[in-house]
């Protein structure tokens, strides 16, 4: 982590990497468990180096969208919101089929303001990937607080467990802050896989 920190890498990126290497190494079964922090070192660089892409793309015309200083294309960035609103209507409308609440009212919400940034981006002349990012992360957020809102508190109190059983071999390697921000990011994975949350990040395009 302090190599991460000296090389001056953001920490949500790190996160973000950890996050992929745990979903990378969940998806390939081993006997043997990640007992080391450097396991998730190249993900953690290659979502560095797609930050710092992103971020240079933001400012770019959109006759440059499709150069290679972006990771992101209009054509992928439209399929990604068309996809993510769809998906979200439909499990409003399920859910609300099910008896409404408060997941089911922000799952509504959230397709009809991704509805409108659909609209703002296809108007939009430019590529702003770090403004619309930033909307996208509001989505989540919000859909992140119903989950938790709804969720069993059976449920919540299983998963916590499961996940500090998953992180136990390598707590004492980990920042406070780190830990805490890694535990909440697998706790809220857990339970978009439990609702069939999508996740609407840029990163995920």
């Amino acid at each position: 982590m302090e190599t991460w920190k000296q090389q001056g890498i953001p920490l949500h990126v790190v996160l973000r990497g950890v996050e992929k290497s745990f979903d990378s190494f969940e998806a390939r079964p081993r006997k043997r468990t990640i007992k080391s922090l450097l396991y998730c070192q190249e993900e953690v660089e290659a979502q560095y180096a797609e930050w710092i892409e992103a971020r240079v793309g933001s400012s770019s015309s959109a006759a440059e969208i499709d150069s290679d200083k972006t990771p992101f294309s209009i054509a992928a960035i439209t399929e990604h919101l068309e996809r993510s609103r769809t998906s979200l209507s439909v499990l409003a409308n399920f859910r609300k089929q099910q008896g409404e609440d408060d997941l089911s009212e922000a799952l509504a919400r959230a397709a009809a303001l991704l509805g409108e940034i659909e609209n703002d981006f296809a108007g939009d002349a430019t590529l702003d990937t770090r403004k619309l990012e930033d909307s996208l992360t509001g989505l989540e957020r919000m859909l992140n607080d119903s989950m938790l809102s709804v969720a069993a508190k059976t449920t919540l109190e299983e998963l916590k467990r499961e996940i500090k059983d998953q992180l136990k071999p390598y707590r004492a390697q980990m920042e406070t802050a780190v830990y805490n921000q890694t535990f909440n990011n697998l706790l809220l994975k857990r339970l978009r896989e439990q609702f069939a949350v999508p996740r609407l990040s840029l990163f995920y395009v």
